[in-house]
């Protein structure tokens, strides 16, 4: 399975494109549609829009092969889409100690979607782009996002 449009659109959507270093919310340097920097990777002059693409697809590959080697149950399209964005966004260490992951494997999808929307805060602090953002990807995991297109 693989990421689809919509997935990608609330993926860089959710991230926004940035040309230069910037500090994430939990104080991590980050460059592009949220690309981590690791040293001694460094971007002095800032990047360009194709150039943070190319970096996108390596990083979501790395997203997709967390989700295919942790989940264990069959998913739909749209629930797929969401734990990439939310393994792209939180890592797949976070994935893998996560309730959300335990309730999946045993085949409660329901619950282990509604547990998406408990990961909006860094730290003690909720923090809003991310509450949109786990909101999002339960439309996503619902069906919501789908049905809602058919209807337009």
């Amino acid at each position: 399975m693989q990421l689809s449009p919509a997935g990608l659109q609330l993926l860089k959507q959710s991230e926004g494109f940035r040309a230069q270093t910037y500090l994430d919310v939990a104080g991590i340097p980050t460059i592009g549609y949220g690309h981590r920097l690791v040293h001694p990777e460094c971007y002095p002059a800032g990047i360009t829009e194709p150039q943070a693409e190319v970096i996108l697809q390596w990083d979501l590959q790395d997203a997709q092969q967390s989700v295919e080697r942790l989940v264990k149950v069959a998913l739909r399209q749209g629930q797929y889409d969401a734990l990439v964005d939310f393994t792209f966004n939180l890592g797949s260490g976070r994935l893998a100690a996560s309730t959300l992951l335990q309730l999946l494997n045993t085949g409660k999808y329901d619950a282990a979607g509604t547990e998406l929307l408990r990961w909006d805060h860094s730290g003690s602090q909720e923090i809003a782009a991310l509450k949109i953002r786990r909101e999002a990807e339960y439309q996503l995991w619902t069906g919501a996002v789908a049905l809602q297109k058919e209807a337009a």
